[in-house]
């Protein structure tokens, strides 16, 4: 006979685990309350990325990759509205099953940056204005599916470029170069190869000061955050591991992040959001009971909002 815990795990949706924190360091109070609450805001997506707090709008803008859809959320709303579809393939046929957009970032002139799968390209909107490409090649070779980026505050946009937006995902048919890149873009639109060292490249973030690149990778046999330091003409040094999230356990792998003021890395990973001080000490995790994707900053910097497989979470900060 079946049991009612069993009938409740057959439920689609619902989970019996609840999130709550995991604290290795004192330091993490001066970060979390000791009572934070964790919040979950909407849900009942298929797999949400590249959040964006949108400051003029007083709302967060995220993507549904597989939807192929920007939604917006925002206070007092109990249900996320679409924002924008098609998001990120703009085209007549089945793509893939991940054909959306990924991550988001929104500049001092409020325009939105947006990394497309389907249409294999980073777009840029001006308020008002429709989309246009800032950059989809690299010496004439198309881009994999480029899946999140940071904007540094020269203007230059930092991105990577995995597989996970292809049809047939690394061994791809369409692929047209054989590795999966971190890459640079100017506002003129000159394209740079920033490293190719690693196997899938995922989520990217800067320090505080700009001069520290963080990208995490993906692949799971070498889970790890590299930090790279940027030279003056925008290229990198030689890259270094940050973290090895190897020795985690829990749901999901190195994927988006953030760095807040202070230059605390806010890592999603195994178990859901790591947080590590400048130092690469990790101070302790926000579990999240799923696979969770990506992370933001905001309003004015109280809060941590969380893609997390089918929902949103929201996290205050100190």
């Amino acid at each position: 006979m079946r049991t009612l815990f069993t009938l409740l795990l057959a439920v689609p949706g619902l989970s019996l685990a609840q999130e709550s924190i995991e604290r290795l360091d004192p330091a993490l109070d001066a970060i979390l309350a000791t009572d934070v609450k964790i919040e979950t805001l909407c849900q009942g997506f298929d797999w949400v990325e590249g959040p964006v707090w949108d400051a003029s709008g007083k709302r967060l803008l995220f993507s549904d990759v597989p939807r192929n859809t920007i939604y917006q959320w925002k206070e007092g709303d109990k249900e996320a509205a679409v924002f924008m579809k098609p998001s990120g393939y703009t085209g007549v046929a089945d793509y893939s099953k991940e054909p959306g957009s990924n991550g988001l970032a929104i500049d001092a002139k409020g325009r939105l940056f947006c990394c497309e799968h389907g249409d294999r390209r980073v777009s840029i909107m001006a308020p008002g204005a429709g989309k246009r490409t800032l950059a989809d090649s690299f010496e004439g070779a198309r881009f994999n599916s480029p899946n999140d980026l940071t904007l540094h505050p020269n203007g230059d946009v930092y991105f990577t470029d995995p597989p996970y937006g292809l049809p047939g995902g690394a061994l791809s048919q369409v692929r047209e170069y054989p590795y999966h890149g971190v890459f640079r873009v100017t506002p003129e639109g000159k394209v740079s190869l920033i490293t190719r060292e690693l196997e899938r490249p995922n989520g990217i973030a800067l320090s505080p000061d700009g001069k520290t690149l963080y990208v995490a990778n993906s692949h799971q046999p070498r889970p790890i955050l590299m930090a790279f330091a940027l030279k003056e003409d925008g290229s990198a040094g030689e890259g270094r591991v940050f973290y090895d999230a190897g020795q985690l356990k829990g749901l999901g792998a190195p994927d988006g992040m953030k760095v807040d003021a202070k230059g605390n890395l806010f890592a999603t990973g195994p178990g859901g959001v790591l947080i590590l001080d400048p130092g690469g000490k990790l101070l302790g995790r926000i579990l999240c009971t799923r696979p969770t994707a990506n992370v933001a900053f905001g309003e004015g910097g109280k809060t941590l909002f969380i893609t997390s497989k089918d929902r949103i979470l929201r996290v205050g900060l100190k």
